[in-house]
This record gives structure tokens, sequence and C-alpha cells, in this order.
């Protein structure tokens, strides 16, 4: 059917959803024809067809669009049908079972207000049952209708349905979904479509009409901050306009605006319209070009956003993803991020979880499967402007691509880790750097070795405080210039403000690491031990310092730390009285290519004291650093 002409009626969108064969395109075929939607001549014409076929009539030829769905029976691709009632126009979309087509399932539910999940009576609950009901509450469908369907393959029974009914509550319940409503039907013989069945005079609730009648169509999220994915920037004479989709929120003239990531501020100076007067506002849902007071440079992907509520900027994030590619998804597997209108290339940190959908029981895993849910962590290659899918739903879900092919797609969660924003704002302005008259050479001629910093990271209870002190010692009784900086020590002092929320421990280890750049290039050998659990805080250290950053990744498991706990700590952390701590709560990044291990569940501390002394004396020596440069070490 063809959309129906522009309307000032609301539209109610709503996904049928379900396993293959239970009867979701039977289901809408006979919803059309009940509520007396179809063309008229319609229903004979899919008859006479049928005859020439030699095949039984079916209500769901009425759906199927393309000649591929008739010869194998099920549906492909999904179908939009119009269709109205007195309260109100609908979209029903017509989304496939089967497992293959997936893609076109989560296609079809993401656009949707509702869904109406279908199950068959007589087959009772199967795996597609529970996968479906599984993305559509990723997906943020909350409005969801359970059409228990065949009913008359039963024979109608008030058991059979209580049953189902019990089993699905119970795993919707167990991911957070409650079912607006469950209904008993017969499709084919339009029991419980438009009426009440005559059948089933046991059930009191809502036919599927009336459940429809019953939902609320989503409204514009212009209540949210502004987002607004920049599509395109267009140029008029000595005009910039920068064109795009108001995702959320209100754009008004004189507003002061953000670009993330590039972090970029102006002041929005007109909103433009064709051929009508220039409005002062727009908002959720409307696509808009603007121009700003400054002529400054913005790319597409961009997010427009106010200067008081910003998107997240990260280049490290959690997802939880639905995965179709042919090929599993496995660590370090490199993919195209899209979201938004931004695109950019992001590699699989790790992998912390696959999910069953049908038990919902989570395991550790080294790749994920086919049409599996999983809980990754995504790195980009650069910074990213994205929120988390909880607060706005439209710029925090994206899709993977693999070549030309969408190979999954997931929602976006910032769950311990850091927005990076405050991180990499530069808010001074009118600085020169000072140029020192010593030069770095000079300081290590004085010294006798060069500047540096070795950079412990590990687990608490690792090692690293306890082996920092001892390398110190031994270097200073050796003649180095060196200090050590101590987690506990700076908290003290310099970073005594902060706490240990995932901004705070990135904004600790930025300032950290801005400290032992500077000493180093006093000449001084200076010793970190800092858990710094994030890689990107780790490399924001290493670019302060330079060449001579080597990070030494003090390697023990989480059990051998727990066991040692020198400080009491992972007690309290598994007492719930340490939030958000590293290793129980908080992720740690280990190293990938670290400069040095030291693994001290195997070694003892003497001879890890010998093994970071050595390693030092090798590479800050005024003649390992020649020898580096050479590329001789």
């Amino acid at each position: 059917m063809s959309a129906p002409a522009a309307s000032s009626r609301e539209s109610l969108r709503v996904a049928v959803v379900g396993h293959v064969d239970h009867g979701k395109s039977t289901l809408v075929g006979r919803l059309l024809h009940d509520t007396g939607s179809l063309p008229q001549g319609k229903v004979e014409a899919i008859r006479a067809m049928s005859e020439r076929r030699g095949m039984p009539f079916e209500w769901a030829f009425l759906m199927d669009a393309l000649q591929a769905e008739r010869d194998q029976g099920i549906t492909i691709d999904t179908s939009q049908i119009w269709f109205k009632t007195a309260k109100r126009d609908y979209v029903i979309i017509d989304a496939p079972g089967h497992k293959e087509f997936l893609k076109n399932m989560i296609t079809g539910a993401a656009a949707s207000d509702a869904a109406l999940l279908v199950i068959d009576a007589d087959e009772g609950v199967k795996e597609q049952s529970r996968r479906h009901g599984y993305l559509l509450h990723l997906l943020g469908v909350r409005q969801v209708a359970v059409a228990v369907n065949k009913m008359d393959l039963v024979g109608y029974g008030e058991a059979r349905f209580a049953a189902i009914e019990k089993e699905y509550r119970a795993y919707l319940a167990g991911i957070g979904v409650t079912p607006t409503y469950i209904i008993p039907i017969a499709a084919r013989d339009g029991q419980g479509i438009v009426a009440h069945s005559d059948k089933m005079p046991w059930y009191k609730g809502p036919h599927v009409l009336e459940a429809l009648e019953r939902f609320n169509v989503v409204t514009l999220p212009t209540h949210l901050p502004l987002r607004m994915p920049v599509q395109d920037v267009y140029k008029f004479d000595d005009r910039r306009i920068i064109a795009g989709r108001i995702e959320s929120g209100t754009l008004k003239v004189g507003d002061r605006i953000v670009f993330s990531p590039s972090n970029k501020t102006v002041r929005v100076k007109s909103i433009e319209a064709w051929a009508a007067p220039q409005p002062t506002q727009a908002g959720a849902g409307q696509s808009v070009g603007f121009t700003m007071d400054e002529q400054i440079f913005v790319e597409r992907g961009e997010i427009v956003s106010h200067e008081q509520s910003p998107p997240v900027e990260t280049d490290v994030f959690r997802a939880r993803l639905f995965w179709l590619g042919k090929k599993p998804m496995t660590p370090g597997a490199r993919y195209k991020l899209k979201l938004a209108t931004a695109e950019a290339n992001v590699r699989v940190q790790a992998i912390e979880r696959v999910i069953d959908t049908g038990d919902l029981s989570t395991a550790a895993a080294t790749e994920v499967p086919h049409s599996a849910v999983a809980e990754v962590i995504l790195q980009g290659d650069r910074m990213l402007a994205l929120d988390e899918f909880a607060s706005s739903p439209l710029t925090g879900r994206f899709v993977l691509v693999d070549g030309y092919d969408i190979v999954g797609g997931g929602i976006v969660s910032m769950e311990g880790y850091a927005d990076q924003r405050q991180l990499i704002t530069v808010r001074a302005s009118n600085i020169t750097r000072v140029e020192h008259s010593v030069s770095v050479d000079a300081r290590a001629r004085r010294n006798g070795h060069n500047g540096g910093v070795i950079w412990l990271t590990g687990l608490s209870g690792s090692g690293k405080s306890t082996l920092s002190v001892a390398v110190e010692r031994r270097l200073f009784n050796l003649g180095y210039q060196v200090y050590v900086l101590d987690g506990d020590n700076m908290r003290h002092g310099l970073n005594a403000d902060l706490g240990f929320s995932p901004e705070e421990r990135a904004e600790n280890i930025r300032r950290v690491g801005e400290v032992a750049a500077l000493m180093s290039h006093a000449g001084l050998v200076v010793i970190t031990a800092f858990i710094s659990p994030y890689r990107s805080d780790r490399e924001r250290a290493r670019r302060a310092t330079g060449e001579n950053f080597h990070e030494v990744y003090v390697k023990a498991d989480l059990a051998t730390c727990e066991k040692r706990d020198p400080k009491g700590l992972y007690r309290r952390a598994r007492a719930g009285e340490i939030a958000d701590f590293t290793g129980i709560s908080a992720p740690y990044e280990a190293p990938e290519n670290p400069e040095l291990t030291i693994d001290t569940g195997a070694l003892d501390i003497e001879a890890s004291i010998d093994v970071v002394t050595s390693y030092v004396r090798a590479n800050l020596s005024i003649g390992g650093a020649r020898a580096r440069a050479a590329g001789g070490a």
C-alpha cells in the first residue's frame, strides 16, 4: 500500500516481529482486512494467484512484496503498510523472523514507536522469540505487546496461554522489560484481532487493535540536550551554511554552540529557510541549515550542541552490540564505525562477555559469533563525540561496517570510562612557552644520565609501590638523580581535590603525566607508581614526555593481587564499600606493547629490582640514548 498524504493526525509506527512462521504476516494481513484498509479486490486477486499456483490461500501473501518471498514462503525484507483508524494513522512494519534476516528485523524495529511480538501457541517460546525480545530492549523500544497466535491449534486453551505468558513474562522481566499486553489470538480466523474472541471468553484484556490504540506515539525529544549531527556544509556567497537534522533539543538564533569533537565554539547568526521567512528557532525532527557569527572550518560528522550540555568526547567506550558478521568478531579486529553522520575506524580492544539471549547467562569469550549479543570495548583511532544510549538514544547507537557490509550494531555505555573532553580542552590563552637556557643535553652531561619517565602500571597489589621505592634506592646508590611519584602521595597534595570517578581518575593521571614530564625534562629519572587503568591516559602521559617515556607493566593477575591485598582494598570493594574499584567494578586496560613487563607473580622482589635497574641503565645512560637514536637499542 502507498503512503498516505501528509496529515496533521498523529502517526504510530509499530514493528511486528517474532520467530519465523509464527504468523506475523498473517496477523497483519488479517488486521488490514478486518479494518477495511485493503484496496478493493486485493483479497480476490490473492485468492486467484494462490489457485493458479496450486497453493492454499494465505493472508500473509498480502504482505509479501517480493517474488522471492512467495517462492520461499518467508518474509525477507521489511514491508511498510499504512492504515488508519478513527483515532490516528498507523505504519505497520512487518519484519522478517528468520535468523538469516535479523539485520532487516533490527532495521524495522529501530524506527518504531512500539512493537507487536508474535509467538506460536503450539510451538511456544522459541530462540528467535527471546532474541527479538532482547533486541527490542536493546533498541530502546519500550512499548511491547505480545500476541500468542494460533490458539486454534491448541483448542483455544487457557492453560496453554497462561503457561506461555508466564514463561515469556519471566524472560522479559530478566532484561528489564514489562510487556504492555499479552494477547491470545488466532490470526487466520480473525480471533482477537479487531474484536474480542468468542472462542476465548476467559480472556478479559484488549484485542490487538485496542492494544495498538492504547500505545503512545513517541514524542520528539525536544526536552533533551541539543544534538545536531552535521550532514554537510554549503557555501553561498560569503556565507557558510551548516546543514543537518536536529535529533534532540532546540536550536535558536543567538545560541552559543560547540562543535564536537573539534571543540570550536560560535554563535548561531541565522536559521535558514527556503522560500519562507527565516525562523528564529528549530527543534527535534527538523532538518535545518544555519549560519555562524564566525567563519570557522567545520566538517561533516561533528555534533552541534549547546556549550553547557555537550556530548561525551572519548576514544574508547563500552558497547553492547548484536553481531551480524559472517566472520566472528575477535579482539584486535578493525571496523568502520558509523554514528549519526560521523565515520571513524575502531578496533576491538576487548570482548568482555557474550550474552546468551535464551537464558540471559553471560560467559567470557574470545570471539563473538553470528547473531550473538556481546559486551565489548571499542577504541577509535581519533576522538569521537557520542552519548550514552540511556541519556540520548539517537546519538548513543552505532553500526559497524566491514568493507561494504554492515556487520553489527549496538549502543554506547561509558560505564567505567571517562569523558575526556575536560582533559583535552585548552582554556588558557595569551601564553607562550619559555625556552630554557640550560639544554636537555647539558643536564644529562651534568647528571651522567638522561632524564626519563619509568611509568609503572598494574593492578592494585601488583607490587608497583614496593618495586618503585626499591628501584629508587638502588638507582640513587648508583648515582642517579631519581624520584618516585606514588599514587597515594600525589593524592595527599597536588591531587587532593580529586576523587575516583572515571573522569577524576583520568585527570589524576593527566596531572601526574605533566609533572613527570617536567621533572624528566629537568634531567631526573622519574619513577611513577599508578594503576593508571586507561590506555588513553598512559598514551597522553607518553606524549607529554616524549621519547624517554618507558611503560613498565607490573603484571600480576587479579587472583594474585586480591590474595595479597596489602591495604585491604579488595576486601572492601567486594563488600561494596568502595565504588569504581579497578579490577572489580572498574576496568583495567593492560598495556599492549609495554617497553618492559615484570611478572611479580613469577619473580621475587630482588629479581624484579634487578630487571628494572638494568633496563634503566641500558636505556637512560647517555651512551644508551645515543645507541637508541641510531637504531642500535
